[in-house]
């Protein structure tokens, strides 16, 4: 007994020490099999299939701009296989010019970016569309109107700590094929379709496969247009209304017709858009009118029409309305919801119809000093999109625009002057509205940016 157990105890011995030297061995092993894998992919340059964290781990810091963009699309790949790898190469295919850091980035970092604190920076690769290559109203055709300098097309908006991709016009195509995109409310929002159709249009080796559904050519009139991409079967539409609630006609007790506005319905053409796959709301210029500012016998609600109310009160009032719409009547499964907030105007020495003037600004404003104060109508929008029920993509793009005092039409806003209008062309300038190629195409980009990001998350 005592031999046996003398030989069980060391046949234990000798098992532990086998089981140490084999751990031993084969950790040796896997090193010597990890370097040399390693070394390969390194070292082996027709394989295309190196995986993204070699290239992380090995990369040389003073390689190239496009060995860099090739790394990049490959890590991008490997975490995101989806279609999202296209965007990254398309975006970034072809544009030496543009430094590394402007390139298209995760998308998981940049998910929860804010998108629209950062600034403009200087982009020999912009615009996203020649000037004058397609058709936009006279009053954005900077170019056609004989503005000279060019440097207004050529800045790109860079938030802080993320970057969004150049927006790729088929790839959005792609993104719309079958859907209606559908932008409703003022002449800024009709300044943002139009250069929504010029991007996605110039995109296309055969434009005549787009057109406007019915046959217009001018789009300054008050109404519906909506442009058809027959190939992607797919409509980018707009729809006029400043308010988004109804101008309305109050009839006075003696017979004499009197227009105001109802702060309680939603504008009459709302039926027709509110099962469109994406929606862009705007508001707000149209608030800062004579009319409305002074809010005496305008503002009405049911029949009673207020003698005097505050303009922010009523502008709360008809967003509530325009809010509970929304709630009502749209299905979030099916429609993406965006408002775009106010578009910053920078009239100097008066407003847009009192000799306010922009001609002489060639370059954006860079110290912060000089922006404005947040509008108080975009604090009411804020706090009532926090109480609607259908979540709303809030596009905050005041801060943005408002260093921009070089991209407005100024006095290049139209060919043909009156005699007046050639005397004295400073008189007449426009100081809201964009250019384009310009400004519009940036919250375009913003669009495309949370499209790929919504894609990404599925």
């Amino acid at each position: 007994m005592a031999d046996t157990a003398k030989y069980v105890t060391e046949l234990k011995s000798l098992l532990s020490i086998l089981r140490g030297r084999r751990t031993m061995v084969f950790a040796y092993g896997f090193m010597f099999a990890f370097i040399a894998c390693s070394i390969f992919l390194i070292f082996n340059p027709n394989d295309g299939s190196s995986p993204p964290w070699v290239n992380r781990i090995f990369t040389n810091s003073t390689s190239n701009s496009t060995s860099y963009k090739s790394q990049f699309s490959s890590i991008y790949s490997y975490f995101f296989p989806n279609n999202l790898t296209s965007i990254v190469e398309n975006s970034n295919s072809s544009k030496e010019n543009r430094s590394p850091e402007t390139q298209v980035s995760n998308p998981a970092a940049d998910e929860n970016c804010d998108f629209f604190n950062g600034r403009w920076v200087k982009d020999e690769s912009y615009p996203l569309y020649p000037e004058g290559s397609c058709l936009i109203d006279e009053q954005y055709n900077c170019f056609l109107n004989g503005r000279p300098d060019r440097d207004y097309q050529k800045l790109r908006w860079q938030p802080n700590g993320c970057n969004i991709p150049r927006l790729n016009g088929t790839d959005m195509l792609e993104r719309l094929r079958g859907k209606r995109l559908v932008f409703i409310g003022d002449s800024l929002n009709r300044n943002m379709w139009e250069s929504l159709i010029c991007i996605l249009k110039n995109s296309l080796k055969d434009k005549s496969r787009v057109f406007e559904a019915s046959g217009k050519h001018e789009f300054k009139s008050k109404g519906f247009f909506s442009f058809i991409f027959k190939d992607y079967n797919c409509s980018v539409e707009f729809f006029w209304s400043p308010f988004l609630v109804q101008e309305w006609e109050f009839t006075e007790p003696n017979g004499t017709a009197r227009e105001t506005l109802r702060l309680d319905l939603i504008e009459g053409s709302s039926p027709e858009y509110k099962n469109a796959d994406l929606v862009v709301f705007n508001t707000g210029h149209w608030w800062t009118h004579e009319k409305t500012a002074k809010g005496k016998d305008y503002y009405q609600e049911g029949s009673h029409v207020y003698s005097e109310l505050n303009v922010d009160e009523a502008f709360r009032k008809a967003l509530t309305t325009w809010a509970r719409w929304v709630d009502a009547n749209v299905n979030p499964n099916k429609t993406l919801v965006f408002f775009r907030g106010y578009s910053a105007s920078h009239f100097s020495g008066g407003q847009w119809n009192s000799g306010g003037q922009c001609d002489n600004e060639t370059e954006p404003i860079k110290n912060d000093t000089y922006l404005e104060p947040y509008m108080e109508k975009m604090i009411v929008f804020e706090s009532v999109m926090k109480g609607m029920r259908i979540p709303v993509k809030y596009m905050n793009i005041t801060r943005m625009t408002d260093y921009r005092k070089d991209g407005h039409p100024s006095i290049y806003r139209k060919q043909n002057m009156t005699e007046e209008e050639r005397r004295a062309p400073e008189r007449f300038q426009d100081c809201s509205h964009w250019c384009l190629p310009g400004v519009p195409d940036a919250w375009n980009e913003l669009i495309y940016a949370h499209l790929v990001i919504k894609q990404w998350r599925k």
